[in-house]
């Protein structure tokens, strides 16, 4: 049974730092004074990130896992690790909703 994105990025799934995350390859973007614009090519929608959100995007330009975006996160900038994990979820969320990542289960720890 698939589950929805509100099921997987969630503190309680117990795969999440398997997870590996990706951007979808059909988008276009483009970094403008450290923000990040993102162009949907097919529906032809732009979208937004500021600073935080530019650096998960460039951490996404390869797969990585949940674990390794969200220590990249950390390291960067010198947040706890409860913190970036609530508000990376949040952010994953927003993303592979509209459909801006791919997001498949990783390899058993």
């Amino acid at each position: 049974m698939l589950m929805s994105f509100s099921e997987i990025f969630t503190l309680e799934n117990k795969e999440l730092d398997n997870l590996i995350l990706c951007r979808v390859e059909d988008k276009i973007s483009t970094e403008l004074a450290g923000e990040t614009v993102i162009l949907d090519l097919a529906s032809g929608v732009y979208s937004g990130l500021d600073e935080v959100g530019t650096t998960i995007w460039n951490l996404l330009e390869q797969p990585k896992s949940f674990r390794d975006v969200c220590q990249g996160v950390m390291v960067e900038y010198a947040v706890e690790e409860e913190e970036c994990r609530s508000d990376l979820l949040t952010f994953l969320k927003d993303l592979a909703d509209n459909q801006l990542i791919t997001v498949e289960n990783g390899p058993a720890a």
